[in-house]
């Protein structure tokens, strides 16, 4: 079975009662909820020991998702440098709304990851832009949520190597909100909602498309590439 690792960074839902009422056991908590009815899952913290993100879990975690929002730049660079390895080794990566500024997505973008954004509690619709996708099994032709941020272009990323939501909000901003990569031998997938007062993880829907990208985003059998010197295999 597919080993998931959650992190979060835990912040919000210690400080504003408005995120401690929407998440009562903190972002992390709804989204291993949901993911354990399919998958073994396991959640980690800013303010554990090594953030949670120890050699031996990340040894052990197949897609590891990523929420963090208000303290981006407490997360330790050796800890950066250790989840961007494993990347490149083969581990998926999920980053999720507010995680578009964290550490990791900006390393292996090479971008600032910057954006347009609103809170004004309007409804959001996130179209389905990319039909055949595994991604988007069960989805529709689009995801409307009652109320969501507003993240608007330009999305200062680079060009995704598949598009698979595009985002319409009222004051008539458009983004592009479900977004794929490969790094080294590992999967990527950009989604973007997910504001922690608004109900985004409750939605059946949202809760589809991260089971679906997980599926997407976990290791295959390939081997990690040999680099380096290399010895010739014919005589020379």
């Amino acid at each position: 079975m597919i080993q998931v690792t959650v992190w979060n960074e835990y912040r919000h839902e210690k400080t504003d009662e408005e995120v401690q009422k929407m998440y009562p056991e903190g972002i992390h908590g709804q989204l291993a909820n949901f993911i354990g009815e399919e998958f073994q899952v396991k959640t980690a913290t800013l303010d554990e020991e090594e953030h949670g993100l120890t050699e031996e879990v990340l040894a052990e975690t197949d897609v590891l998702i990523w929420w963090g929002h208000m303290a981006h730049e407490e997360v330790r660079d050796e800890i950066v440098n250790r989840v961007h390895q494993r990347v490149l080794e083969g581990m998926g990566l999920i980053v999720l709304h507010s995680g578009h500024f964290s550490k990791i997505f900006k390393k292996l973008m090479g971008t600032s990851c910057d954006l347009k954004w609103r809170e004004d509690g309007k409804h959001c619709r996130i179209w389905n832009v990319n039909p055949s996708h595994p991604i988007v099994e069960g989805v529709g032709e689009f995801i409307e949520l009652e109320q969501e941020e507003m993240y608007g272009e330009h999305f200062d990323i680079p060009t995704p190597e598949e598009l698979v939501f595009i985002s319409w909000f009222p004051g008539g901003e458009v983004f592009r909100s479900g977004c794929t990569y490969r790094r080294g031998n590992g999967k990527i997938f950009y989604f973007q909602p997910g504001h922690e007062t608004y109900p985004s993880y409750y939605n059946e829907k949202v809760q589809r498309v991260i089971k679906n990208a997980i599926n997407w985003c976990a290791p295959t059998e390939n081997t990690y590439p040999t680099y380096g010197h290399y010895t010739a295999r014919e005589e020379l």
